[in-house]
């Protein structure tokens, strides 16, 4: 039976009773808890997640939280469930034993109110959706209300973010095909090509020219739909138009829009029935003469588990490469980013520096100079390059050091407790497969060995093999939290050797 919030106090006495600490109230300690958490985990994914849950009883020690969805419900729990009691152990010791989260929309936070309790703590909404929020109004509070909501109003909403703007885009010579078309598809309602295919590595800037079109569009003709989401999130749509048996509307919802932009679609690799969908989607906009945006970490014609005439399909426009900025692009985009930061000073010889060791990709770069900018602004000490080199050490260190994958294999033969020599052999034996393919992923991520190579390093094997491990264990970290949270540790032990 759960409790209502107004007999928490009735179990934090029963806590102090048997020896727990109870100087706050269930309350208080929860407030507590969600600030340092936030401190983790960031603004953005504190709004999203984190702002609608309110604790709603405490039985046994174990803290119930409570989720407007079970979305909500399960995402929280994969994701920050074991972060909230880490915390809530080391704030208040013996006074937890687990954290429960439970589908309770009567206790927990309004989504509203949770959106303006962060702005008003701090956290930038940009006048955006959070995804919590949009997740809620697709799950629905009751099966009742879910069919109110597919069938009364649209469920999906184009959440752009402020920040991407072409007038925030830095152009180079990686990029300019790209920005080029970008701004083609946005300043006219009918182009030559179509779709367009963006495609390149993290953090390079595939997402802030998606959302620069639908910007720069509802600028121009506020008329006109334009939907942005993700490709993860088109399958979570379709998946809940089968399950509340409302294909219609979903058709009907993204085949009305004049731009679709989709992010990320690799992610939906192997997904049969949602790529069949997305499909059929993709040609009833074509052939409307609607303008469809794509982006990937790869061209069409690499990505594995896609049915020929889908990679067709999307290959058959314009097809955009970005490639990773030069020293000398990248220290335009640390002049740029500088100006829209506090007013203080970072020397041109530390930006220099920061463009020339931090190569892998922008988002890196920024957070690099995050770090500086804030340093300088809460010591009020002046930035210099010693101080920087200071201030910056740990990443430094894992860019200075050349990470080989001989020390990759050993690594990971280490952490599994198998033999190195197992990363050559033929065996598939569970026990020997998954720390090979993990080794193979890292290989990938932490070198620059080409696929070819790193095959050629694990017992001569071919790049096909592989490309298939590395994706085989990007999709079982998104899935499962252990596994990924065995290769960060790898990632950071090997950066840190």
């Amino acid at each position: 039976m759960l409790h209502s919030k107004h007999s928490l106090e009735h179990d934090t006495a029963a806590a102090s009773a048997n020896g727990q600490s109870s100087d706050f109230s269930i309350d208080h300690k929860w407030d507590h808890i969600s600030k340092l958490l936030k401190k983790q985990i960031g603004d953005t994914e504190f709004r999203n997640w984190i702002g609608p849950l309110s604790v709603c009883a405490v039985q046994n020690r174990v803290v119930e939280i409570a989720a407007p969805t079970r979305f909500v419900r399960d995402w929280v729990a994969m994701h920050y469930a074991d972060k909230i009691k880490r915390i809530w152990e080391a704030a208040y010791p013996g006074d937890v034993i687990g954290i429960d989260i439970i589908v309770a929309p009567e206790f927990s936070t309004p989504m509203e109110a949770a959106n303006a309790a962060t702005a008003n703590d701090g956290g930038h909404t940009g006048g955006n959706t959070s995804l919590a929020q949009s997740y809620a109004k697709d799950d629905g509070q009751t099966e009742e209300s879910s069919e109110v909501n597919n069938t009364q109003s649209p469920r999906i909403h184009c959440a752009l973010d402020p920040r991407f703007t072409f007038d925030n885009f830095v152009a180079g010579e990686s990029n300019e095909l790209a920005l080029a078309a970008a701004k083609r598809v946005a300043e006219s309602s009918t182009v030559s090509f179509n779709p367009l295919f963006l495609y390149g590595g993290v953090g390079l800037g595939k997402t802030h020219l998606m959302h620069a079109i639908g910007w720069a569009v509802q600028e121009q003709n506020p008329t006109r739909k334009v939907m942005y989401m993700s490709a993860e999130k088109f399958m979570y749509e379709f998946i809940l138009s089968l399950r509340h048996k409302d294909t219609v509307s979903f058709k009907e919802m993204f085949r009305s829009v004049d731009i679709l932009m989709i992010d990320d679609v690799q992610f939906i690799s192997g997904k049969t029935s949602t790529q069949e969908e997305f499909f059929h989607t993709f040609n009833a906009l074509i052939d409307q003469n609607k303008q469809i945006v794509i982006s990937a970490d790869r061209p069409p014609s690499d990505i594995d588990g896609f049915g020929e005439r889908l990679r067709s399909r999307l290959g058959g426009g314009l097809v955009a490469d970005i490639h990773p900025a030069d020293e000398a692009l990248r220290l335009k985009i640390l002049k740029s980013k500088l100006r829209h930061m506090p007013a203080v000073s970072v020397p041109e010889a530390v930006l220099e520096f920061l463009a020339e060791k931090i190569t892998s990709n922008i988002r890196e770069l920024e957070g690099a100079l995050n770090r500086i900018v804030m340093h300088t602004e809460l010591t009020g000490r002046e930035m210099s390059l010693a101080a920087a080199q200071t201030v910056l050490q740990d990443l430094l260190r894992a860019y200075d050091r050349k990470i080989t994958v001989e020390d990759i294999k050993a690594g990971v033969a280490k952490h599994y407790g198998t033999r190195p020599a197992d990363m050559d052999s033929p065996r598939r034996a569970r026990a020997v497969a998954r720390p090979r393919q993990v080794a193979m992923y890292l290989s990938k991520v932490l070198t620059p060995a080409s696929l070819p190579d790193i095959g050629r390093q694990f017992g001569g094997r071919d790049h096909t093999t592989v490309l298939y491990a590395t994706r085989k264990i990007e999709e079982l970290m998104s899935i499962d939290p252990a596994l990924a949270e065995d290769v960060e540790k790898l990632k950071v032990s090997l950066q840190h050797l």
